[in-house]
Formats: structure tokens, sequence, C-alpha cells
């Protein structure tokens, strides 16, 4: 049907039905969701009005320095996200593409998801108490935590939510901060018995924990490599595998041992 049009034309018409196949790719939603740098909380501090860490049976301790766990902001469950999107996160060091699957459970609805997310929360607290408690043997039937954080989810807050007791009821063990008086961020889940786990989206957390004025950052040993790749200057990347990790890498800083804590 080519026959009687010049070359020019006759490969303008056979790239239309192409083009228009690729604008089709390009506003297609894919199976990503895209993430950035989250918020920052000092778990030490307040959370709309109230102590996040609120501790009763025993003797609190006042306390300086900032211990702040971190997030990633992702697109929600239901965000379509296209070509286009995928293509602008791609090349940006503040982006990152993720599965859906990996970031969302398949299959629930948005509703769903955020219940999910809350009861990983609160199984995530419970877990750091038990781990904190279980660290400064005392007896979680005579001390009560109260953990508060409101609009976030997930279990990674578990490590600093278990270093913020041990801060409030013991500090470095010797009378003083276990933060040293720094902003400490950090992430990672924790098991009642104190190990700590990976969380991914490292890199977008430590990029989030330098912008809220942190200088040292705990993260889960084996995502060392993924806390490198992206890492702010300035930040130290202090590799944990339990909490009792954790506190002897922020007791060795704050008495300026600085060959004693380990690096990524």
């Amino acid at each position: 049907m080519f026959s009687s049009l010049s070359r020019p034309r006759a490969l303008a018409l056979c790239a239309l039905p192409v083009a228009a196949l690729l604008a089709v790719v390009g506003l297609a939603p894919l199976p990503y969701a895209i993430a950035q740098p989250g918020t920052t909380a000092d778990v030490l501090g307040e959370d709309q009005g109230k102590e996040v860490i609120t501790i009763t049976g025993a003797q609190v301790r006042a306390t300086k320095g900032e211990l702040r766990m971190t997030t990633i902001l992702a697109t929600g469950p239901s965000t379509d996200v296209d070509l286009r999107d995928v293509a602008d996160a791609w090349f940006r060091t503040d982006r990152a593409v993720l599965p859906h699957d990996s970031v969302y459970p398949s299959g629930q609805s948005d509703a769903e998801i955020e219940k999910h997310n809350l009861g990983e929360m609160k199984e995530s607290q419970d877990a750091a108490t038990l781990a904190a408690l279980g660290y400064l043997k005392k007896d979680p039937k005579q001390v009560k935590v109260t953990l508060h954080l409101a609009d976030v989810g997930g279990p990674s807050a578990g490590l600093l939510f278990s270093l913020g007791i041990v801060d409030k009821l013991d500090g470095d063990g010797h009378g003083g901060d276990l933060t040293g008086g720094r902003i400490v961020a950090g992430t990672g889940t924790i098991d009642p018995d104190g190990s700590v786990g990976a969380v991914g989206g490292v890199s977008l957390k430590t990029q989030a924990a330098a912008r809220d004025g942190a200088t040292v950052f705990l993260v889960p040993k084996n995502e060392c490599s993924d806390a490198k790749a992206e890492q702010p200057k300035g930040l130290r990347l202090v590799p944990v595998t339990a909490l009792s990790d954790a506190v002897a890498s922020l007791r060795a800083l704050g008495q300026g041992q600085e060959s004693k804590v380990p690096s990524c």
C-alpha cells in the first residue's frame, strides 16, 4: 500500500503506530512505587504534644541530644506510577524506584494496608520495650513503657525505640547521655531478644537523617552497602546487629573512643 508514497512519508506512517504504542506505555500504570526521604522524629522528645516515650515504675532521667527514627515517603498503595515517573526517579539520588509489592502487601485495600502497618508498629513497640528492659535487666511487670508516635507505621523504628528507653532509664551507664549530646539517627527492626533486622530504603533514610542534623546513623549491618551508596557528607555510618552493639558504639563515641566504634 506504500508503493505510491515517498520513502519519508512511508516511514512517517509506519512510525505512527509505534509512537502511539509508546504513548500508551508511557501513561500506563506500572507495578512500582516511588520513594523519597521522609520525616524523622526524636524518640526522646514529643510528638503532637505527647512524650514519645513515657515510663512509670522506674526513675527516669532527663536527656540531652536526640535519637531520631527515620522514614521514607512512598507513593500511596493506589497511586498509579507511569513510565515518566519511573524515568524521572531513576536518575535522581533522592528518589528510589521500588517494586510495589516490596512496599505494600499485594491484594489489599488502602485501609487494610494502613491497618497492617499500624499492627506492625504496635508489635515493634512491644518488642522494643522487651528488648530494652531485658538489656537493662528490669522486670517488665514492674516497669511500664508507653510509646506514642502518630502517623507512622511499620516496624523500622524498633531499634530507636529501644535506645530511647535505655537512654531515659540508664543513659550511658555512668551518669551521662547515651547520645553524648549528639543528634543520632538510625533504623532497624528489633526482636524481643535485642536482635536488629534489615528494613529497606536505607539510602533514603540517611539523607533524611543528614537533612535533620544527624552526625551518626545506626544501620543494620547487612545494609551497610546500601547506606554507603548515597552516604551524605559528615554522616558516620555505624553497623549494628543487636541492641547491645548500638549501645556499646554510642557509649564509646560519647567517651571519645572512636577506634572502638565500627564503621560501614
